[in-house]
């Protein structure tokens, strides 16, 4: 068995980064979000603040099925391509997450890692859902938001979340089936999803 690794993609408000975290401590592998920002950037050339902004606002790019094409040759497609400058970043990123399952195990939080990494037969990939109701008061509660506020920037970020996905995937961010485990953190609490994802891979070796 090679490097486990664990995707984990999660609608806005459902406690996504802290059970990643927890999963990683539990399993003593390093946890990856925020810092691939600062890799892709690196790697790319491009501002960590652009790169942190293309999931959230992804509208439209040149035709999203290119990304269906070997990941192996990702780093050479935005190095030899004139390409917009969010298909680089999203390209170079691809090729970090590629780059980090070969090196170690670990847990990755979003940026369509469960795709990217589709084909690893040592990838575990979660989908973490909520009620609405609950995910509205976390916003008010972590953001400190009133509830319309709350409302539309669960909306906004969804929305960016799902475009994001179906531009660069050709597949619906919420297609269960590309998935290994979807939990209702409304109904596990995050430490009943932490236990659920554990209990998975324990399964799966």
């Amino acid at each position: 068995m090679g490097n486990l690794v664990v995707t984990i993609s999660r609608e806005y408000g459902c406690d996504g980064r802290i059970i990643g975290k927890k999963v990683a401590s539990a399993l003593g592998i390093l946890y990856y979000d925020r810092a691939l920002i600062q890799m892709t950037a690196d790697k790319s050339g491009l501002s960590p603040e652009f790169i942190e902004q293309t999931e959230e606002k992804a509208t439209s790019s040149f035709l999203y099925n290119i990304a269906s094409m070997a990941y192996s040759n990702a780093s050479t497609m935005y190095m030899q391509y004139d390409t917009p400058p969010n298909d680089k970043a999203f390209f170079a990123q691809s090729k970090v997450i590629q780059e980090l399952a070969e090196k170690h195990s670990c847990v990755i939080v979003g940026r369509c890692s469960e795709y990217v990494l589709r084909d690893n037969p040592d990838c575990v990939k979660v989908f973490l859902y909520a009620d609405k109701e609950d995910r509205i008061q976390k916003c008010m509660n972590t953001e400190g938001l009133d509830r319309k506020k709350a409302e539309a920037m669960i909306k906004k970020t969804d929305k960016g979340r799902a475009n994001y996905h179906k531009l660069y995937t050709g597949i619906s961010w919420k297609e269960l089936g590309q998935y290994d485990l979807a939990i209702n953190t409304s109904k596990s609490g995050v430490d009943g999803a932490v236990s659920t994802i554990l209990s998975f891979i324990k399964s799966k070796k």
